[in-house]
């Protein structure tokens, strides 16, 4: 998908994208670090926990002091130059909040529902969120306050602090709206309430929606999308990669999308269901509670259900740094496969002395 949304910009003698080739790049060495944190015990990388934590807030204050922004967005410092490719930080930090969140959590597991703990959680998450807040991206942030509260909720943290919660959302809602929200924020949000009020924000996602429409239930085929190869869709590459599949692959390429994101995801929360640990198995449902919240948010921003704030589909949109992390936290739940699975008893002998773990047949 990266690469047929990226043809139209080839020019005479190239024959694949800048965008295709950091992809490749951070597929090649995301596999390579899954399959090696695999073989590390998950334990061992959780009793890192306080490193993990200084190293995340460390992080993101250099992202901010000395972090990159588009042109477009000059108060968005959300990525860290190296050479001639850019990290966005809070990718990273995403892995390293679950892992941290979750320690945490195991530390109160007990005392989970009492006061004092949840307003210890809660600090842990709001700093996190609220790092990633100050470097101006919003859509990420959104990404860990919902990371949290997934983690919480699989934790076991009573239905009513919920209840509580979402009411006092509700009420303070009006002052985030006017002291949180820019008019960058906000005029994405009316865009979908009045879309003839505001044709420069509603633009991306009027075309992408038209795009992904237009291919009906079997496509116009790959690499023959109208809206694609003609770069019509502004970030079809990555913002609306949704459109792309939409388009040249139809409602059934669309499916089989949903599909595969819900096989892996599924996989993820059988592995934390089986895991032993108590932290492990929330390690695993941050991972897929993230994964979640990215597809619902990307495909609600292609859908005009959401505004767009900057959330790529998971393993479909171009991003090396949101490609290598994922990959990252997959091989944290390869480790937890790895380390939890249930051997086989072996028979075997030593000078004719048979052990009593013979496996019988």
């Amino acid at each position: 998908m990266v690469y047929s949304a990226t043809r139209f910009l080839l020019l005479d003698g190239m024959v694949i994208s800048r965008d295709f080739k950091v992809m490749v790049i951070a597929i090649i060495a995301g596999i390579a670090m899954a399959l090696a944190i695999s073989i590390i015990d998950y334990e061992w990388i959780g009793k890192l926990w306080p490193i993990i934590g200084i190293f995340c807030i460390l992080l993101m204050l250099y992202t901010r002091m000395f972090g990159a922004a588009p042109d477009a967005r000059p108060d968005a410092k959300s990525w860290i130059e190296i050479g001639s490719f850019y990290f966005q930080s809070s990718e990273l930090v995403k892995i390293g909040f679950i892992i941290t969140f979750s320690m945490h959590i195991e530390l109160v597991k007990d005392k989970l529902n009492e006061l004092k703990s949840l307003i210890a959680l809660g600090a842990h998450a709001a700093l996190a969120a609220g790092l990633v807040l100050i470097c101006g991206d919003l859509g990420s942030a959104v990404v860990f306050v919902v990371i949290a509260l997934g983690m919480l909720f699989f934790a076991g943290l009573h239905w009513g602090y919920f209840a509580a919660g979402g009411l006092l959302g509700i009420a303070v809602s009006p002052l985030l709206w006017i002291y949180l929200f820019g008019d960058f924020h906000k005029n994405r949000f009316l865009a979908l309430f009045h879309p003839e009020l505001y044709p420069d924000e509603i633009y991306q996602q009027e075309k992408g929606i038209t795009a992904l429409g237009s291919g009906g239930l079997f496509g116009q085929g790959l690499f023959k999308g109208v809206y694609t190869q003609n770069g019509v869709v502004p970030e079809a590459v990555n913002d609306m990669i949704f459109s792309v599949v939409g388009e040249e692959l139809g409602f059934l390429g669309c499916v089989f999308a949903l599909l595969l994101l819900g096989a892996i995801i599924a996989k993820i929360l059988r592995t934390g269901k089986n895991a032993r640990d108590f932290s492990a198995r929330l390690m695993c449902f941050g991972i897929a509670v993230m994964i979640v919240s990215q597809v619902i948010i990307n495909i609600g921003m292609c859908l005009k259900l959401l505004p767009v704030i900057g959330i790529t589909l998971p393993f479909f949109s171009a991003g090396g740094s949101s490609t290598l992390c994922l990959y990252i936290g997959l091989g944290l739940v390869l480790s937890i496969y790895r380390y939890n699975r249930k051997q086989k008893m072996v028979d075997f002998n030593l000078s004719n002395i048979h052990t009593p773990f013979a496996e019988y047949t």
